[in-house]
């Protein structure tokens, strides 16, 4: 009896076992994530490339061969020091020959006063020819000038309404900027909120006055119109830079010193960066402008000189064939004299050719190409030094254009250098260009990333060239309500996640905001900190 109680309480055991076996409900396959309070930052991802300023090409104005480089590559090298020099050997045998001619009409005047013979005739009519032939030569190289001269100052003007589009651009940018600041801090009626509500009005009116000189030197494309443009804009630009000034001062005194964020202050320290550029740029512009029709006025006086030198030259030669052909009278031997003063002009002209086939520097700085060696030939305007000015590092790096509408100016951004793996360099977006490039048929916008102010901290190796990689912070909010992306879910137009209240999984419909780069998504509404939510 015993027996059977005990197959039988074993039976029950083995099917209860087969039951929980059988019939055990599966545990749910998720996991939980917790809505919790902290920061969201979006970030932008990119490489760009080390550079010192725009470098400056250096050529002769005339061709020639190499005689002399003073520099290599690397060499740090001052405004005014001589670079390199060309062969004046040509120019000296024409100055020579210069000389001879002047022997030569000297000698004609003496043959007039005495008589000519056959032979001296013969001579003439070479000289005639002979000029005749630098006549024709020196009309083409001054028509040749002057288109030169005019394409030269087409591209200055050109250049100029492209710095007056910058200028306007940037004038924009700190009038945001200071109206910004202006809201945010300084909305009392203390001294330091009336000085900043003054600074932003000069700026507001200084842009309002500026507009409309850009506006019609754009659409006129008059020089005229280009030059006034300048004009106005140097004076708007200075007024800006004076209340950008002001402003910032402004943040430092007592009372706003550290009720102004460090981002703002570092924001308008960037304009008042941007404005000093786009003055630099519009002085450069005018200077360029005038340099150039400085430089055509000469070069094309010289080519008209060179050709009424010709003109004169072949008029001499024909009086001279006809004065030794004729008896000698008063008036022939005035027009020979003339034809030594002419001779004398033409000596002087090759001197000064000499003395300009020497190559300076226009600045400071440091040689980073020496394109010809001693011996070689170069063109006029072929490239033969180029020099980049003494001027702080920046970065300069192509943005994608659905990333490149998250950055603004001032954006702060961590700067990775290969050649130095272990430091970080703290930086900012100093400006952004406002016309795309076209790579590849992707189109890209180029972003320029200014190195901070401590300066000391940039390592002396830093380069031209070096490659860097950039994160740009565009986006941070702190203090809100996060959760995992994945844990977010979208069906039709109902955004939602899933809570778990109780062991039971309930739907809760929800609003989102930013999504940072570390995959953490803002939450506006629907949820609160602490709370579980379901990732599938």
């Amino acid at each position: 009896m015993n027996k059977k109680i005990i197959i039988v309480l074993i039976l029950i055991v083995l099917a209860l076992f087969v039951y929980q076996i059988a019939f055990k409900e599966k545990e749910p396959e998720y996991t939980l994530a917790e809505a919790k309070i902290d920061t969201v930052v979006q970030e932008v991802s990119e490489t760009g490339m080390v550079k010192r300023g725009e470098k400056l090409e250096l050529s002769f104005e005339s061709a020639g061969r190499i005689a002399a480089v003073n520099v290599i590559v690397g060499d740090i090298v001052k405004a005014g020091q001589s670079l390199a020099r060309l062969e004046t050997s040509q120019l000296q045998i024409r100055l020579q020959e210069a000389a001879a001619a002047l022997k030569l009409v000297q000698a004609e005047l003496d043959k007039l006063l005495s008589g000519a013979s056959a032979e001296t005739i013969r001579v003439a009519q070479t000289t005639v020819d002979n000029a005749e032939i630098s006549l024709e030569n020196a009309q083409q190289n001054e028509q040749n000038v002057k288109i030169i001269a005019q394409e030269n100052i087409e591209q200055d003007y050109e250049d100029a309404l492209n710095s007056l589009d910058s200028a306007y651009l940037k004038i924009y940018n700190a009038y945001n900027e200071i109206d910004s600041l202006q809201r945010t801090y300084f909305s009392s009626n203390d001294q330091e909120s009336i000085t900043a509500k003054g600074n932003k009005t000069t700026i507001e009116n200084a842009m309002l006055q500026v507009e409309p000189y850009i506006s019609a030197a754009k659409s006129s494309g008059e020089n005229e119109s280009i030059d006034t443009a300048l004009i106005e804009a140097k004076s708007a630009l200075d007024e800006i830079y004076g209340a950008l000034e002001t402003t910032r001062e402004t943040c430092e005194e007592i009372t706003y010193r550290d009720a102004v964020s460090s981002t703002d202050k570092t924001a308008l320290d960037t304009q008042k960066t941007n404005i000093n550029t786009s003055l630099t740029s519009i002085i450069s512009a005018q200077q360029s402008i005038a340099s150039t029709k400085l430089t055509n006025t000469s070069n094309i006086s010289t080519a008209e000189s060179s050709t009424a030198t010709a003109q004169g030259v072949l008029k001499s030669a024909q009086d001279n064939l006809a004065l030794t052909t004729a008896d000698p009278r008063q008036e022939d031997i005035v027009l020979c004299q003339a034809q030594v003063q002419r001779a004398q002009a033409n000596a002087a002209l090759l001197q000064n050719q000499i003395t300009k086939a020497t190559l300076f520097s226009p600045t400071n700085g440091q040689v980073i190409e020496v394109n010809k060696k001693v011996g070689e030939m170069v063109q006029a305007t072929e490239i033969i030094v180029a020099v980049l000015p003494s001027v702080p590092f920046e970065i300069e790096t192509d943005i994608y254009e659905e990333d490149v509408v998250k950055i603004s100016i001032g954006n702060p951004v961590d700067i990775s250098l290969i050649a130095f793996p272990d430091q970080i360099f703290k930086g900012s977006v100093r400006s952004i260009a406002p016309a795309e490039e076209e790579l590849e048929g992707v189109v890209y916008y180029e972003i320029i990333i200014a190195f901070s102010e401590e300066a000391e901290k940039i390592p002396e190796g830093v380069k031209q060239g070096m490659t860097a990689d950039l994160i740009i912070e565009t986006v941070r909010k702190e203090n809100v309500l996060v959760v995992a992306e994945e844990a977010v879910q979208k069906k039709d137009d109902k955004v939602f996640v899933e809570v778990l209240i109780d062991g039971k999984i309930k739907e809760r419909k929800i609003e989102t905001g930013l999504l940072g780069s570390d995959d953490m998504i803002e939450i506006t509404s629907g949820l609160e900190a602490g709370e579980k939510v379901i990732i599938r």
